[in-house]
């Protein structure tokens, strides 16, 4: 079967593209949508320029659309899936989705109205095997932003290994986070995983919003080598 899969250049749904190629599935396309404010309840907001180099990386077409109005953010995704099925024929979607029934739901509603079926292979997953099973698969990520207290902002840009993963479970234990970032404790971007054909270097300065929030200023990127 021919899908898409809404793409935001993170763990969570680069992971849930690597489940669909592991299951079978023809990806045709990766669904992007760019919020150009700072703050949505359904999507992230994603470096276009990252994206593209994670695109060509996979030999993956790219599809997005920018969102400027909180009100049309349904109605964006809508138009997205539209002219993935138009272009792509497209017959499902998969998604990321780990814990938010309000994403996963809103996102099932379009697909549904458009006649494509959805895929959330992470839903419920145990959030803490699912840390150490992304290490364990080849995910390579790291973090562009921290917006919780209790994760050290020497995270920051650094590319998130195993003993990493270990000390972040541990920390979430202690100050209460949730251990996959899914109350946007964190802001993840993959450099490598294995549907890369190159993997992607990102260079920056750390920057303190807070004593506990702050985000990596990109300064410089592109394939290593």
């Amino acid at each position: 079967m021919k899908v898409g899969v809404l793409f935001t250049g993170g763990k969570d749904s680069t992971y849930a593209l690597h489940i669909a190629y592991l299951q079978g599935f023809d990806v045709e396309v990766l669904l992007s949508i760019i919020p150009h404010y700072e703050y949505s309840m359904l999507y992230q907001r994603p470096v276009f320029d990252l994206l593209k180099l994670q695109a060509q990386s996979m030999k993956i077409p790219l599809l997005s659309i920018g969102l400027r109005e909180r009100g049309n953010e349904l109605h964006a995704l809508y138009k997205l899936l539209l002219d993935a099925k138009k272009f792509f024929n497209i017959k499902g979607v998969f998604s990321g989705a780990l814990l938010s029934d309000y994403q996963r739901m809103r996102y099932s509603i379009v697909a549904e109205k458009l006649g494509l079926k959805t895929y959330n292979p992470l839903w419920r997953i145990d959030q803490k095997r699912y840390m150490l099973e992304l290490v364990e698969n080849g995910i390579e990520f790291i973090i562009l932003s921290i917006n919780t207290y209790g994760i050290p902002l020497s995270f920051l840009g650094k590319k998130i290994e195993l003993k990493d993963i270990y000390e972040l479970l541990d920390r979430s234990k202690k100050y209460g986070f949730n251990p996959a970032f899914e109350g946007g404790e964190c802001e993840t971007f993959v450099v490598n995983a294995p549907l890369f054909k190159k993997e992607i270097f990102v260079k920056g300065k750390p920057v303190r919003v807070s004593q506990f929030e702050g985000y990596l200023k990109i300064e410089k990127y592109g394939f290593m080598g």
